[in-house]
């Protein structure tokens, strides 16, 4: 059950270890932070030599290409924030400051079960300040080709519905629905895996991609088998992944959403896009507090008329 009051980390977690896509060495520290400060990203290192803060908020994202990127590649940005944002969302984690010396959050095991040992390792804590949800009053979609993304009002709580559909007969096509809870997440999802398809290797390899995946971080997928010799944590694992990243994903709403997620065949461009479809018109959703009775109309409002900075093809 989440609190009406919002959270934050008791104390400092810090995580050490590489990026999928760089695989350059990478160190994270989740830091309490205040009541209304939200998710934020501290880029240190950068080679300007200013320090860069970037708000984890859907018109951010500067990418879409096989992971999430928020910031500028410029002046800083951020990469894979999937995992940590769906470990965030998923526990119920409203406030957190997370500083990071590279411009990619670390792999881990490839899902999201590091992130959330670690802030369970340390604990939350409340915030004087209630909790507020955007609340879907309209129906949103985004469509690509024959995928589509779509969220819907619901009278409570927040779900999600995900559908995937792969020519591979080893992925092959399977859907997974719920209600999402902290005890749902740890238990369905947050264990799910990341993967990938060993026939594209090479290419993601030439494209400046997956450098640092491995079978210790990626669920590698044969013409006719797993190839890690461990197998899948879950019969649907493929499934349960992208049902995190599209938790992780949407929380760059910025706040908790009450509505109905559903996507087929989606993946981080619509996970993002039907957020600014959401956002495109103020008619479609309400900030409302904890007790959910109140419109809050003296909020300034999220991302009107705000763009994506870039959408790729997911591959």
């Amino acid at each position: 059950m989440r609190t009406n009051q919002q959270t934050t980390l008791k104390a400092p977690a810090t995580l050490h270890g590489i990026g999928v896509h760089s695989g350059n060495p990478v160190a994270v520290t989740l830091k309490p932070a205040p009541a209304n400060h939200g998710i934020a990203f501290l880029r240190t290192s950068v080679p300007t030599g200013n320090d860069r803060l970037i708000k984890a908020h859907h018109a951010c994202v500067s990418a879409t290409e096989l992971c999430t990127v928020i910031g500028d590649i410029e002046t800083g940005a951020v990469a894979t924030i999937e995992h940590l944002m769906s470990a965030l969302y998923g526990l119920g984690v409203d406030n957190v400051l997370v500083e990071i010396d590279g411009p990619e959050m670390p792999i881990l095991d490839g899902s999201a079960r590091p992130f959330v040992e670690a802030i369970d390792a340390v604990g939350t804590v409340t915030c004087s300040a209630l909790r507020r949800w955007i609340k879907v009053l309209r129906p949103v979609r985004v469509e690509h080709d024959r995928a589509f993304a779509e969220l819907r009002p619901i009278d409570r709580g927040f779900r999600l519905d995900v559908e995937i559909d792969f020519e591979s007969p080893v992925i092959g096509r399977s859907r997974k629905a719920m209600d999402l809870t902290p005890a749902s997440y740890r238990r369905e999802i947050a264990p799910a895996r990341t993967f990938g398809m060993m026939r594209d290797v090479e290419r993601y390899w030439k494209a400046g991609f997956a450098l640092g995946a491995s079978l210790e971080n990626t669920v590698a997928v044969g013409e006719n088998a797993v190839v890690n010799p461990e197998g899948l944590r879950y019969a649907d694992e493929f499934v349960r992944h992208k049902f995190l990243d599209a938790v992780g994903d949407l929380a760059l709403a910025g706040l908790p959403l009450q509505g109905a997620y559903r996507s087929y065949c989606g993946g981080h461009r619509l996970n993002v896009g039907v957020l600014t479809q959401l956002f495109a018109d103020r008619a479609n959703y309400a900030i409302v507090e904890a007790q959910g009775t109140r419109r809050e109309t003296v909020l300034a409002e999220f991302g009107a008329g705000l763009g994506i900075a870039a959408f790729a093809v997911d591959l």
